[in-house]
């Protein structure tokens, strides 16, 4: 039996608003919990495929500043 994670994290959080996406993300992250890391990976990549190259490379460099 397969299991297709990301279309079952993209089924369950399609059509959320922005408050419902930010209230998952702040939830996933002060929790700290590891089995949110899939949840989060997505909707990062959701955002990844949409931005234009200045807004991958203005992530990019902030997550590179949060890692120093």
């Amino acid at each position: 039996m397969s299991f297709n994670l990301r279309a079952a994290i993209m089924q369950n959080i399609t059509g959320n608003s922005a408050d419902e996406v930010e209230a998952t993300i702040v939830d996933a992250v002060q929790s700290g919990e590891e089995k949110m890391l899939p949840g989060l990976g997505v909707l990062f990549e959701v955002y990844w495929n949409q931005a234009s190259e200045q807004e991958k490379q203005q992530v990019v460099n902030e997550i590179s500043k949060g890692l120093q």
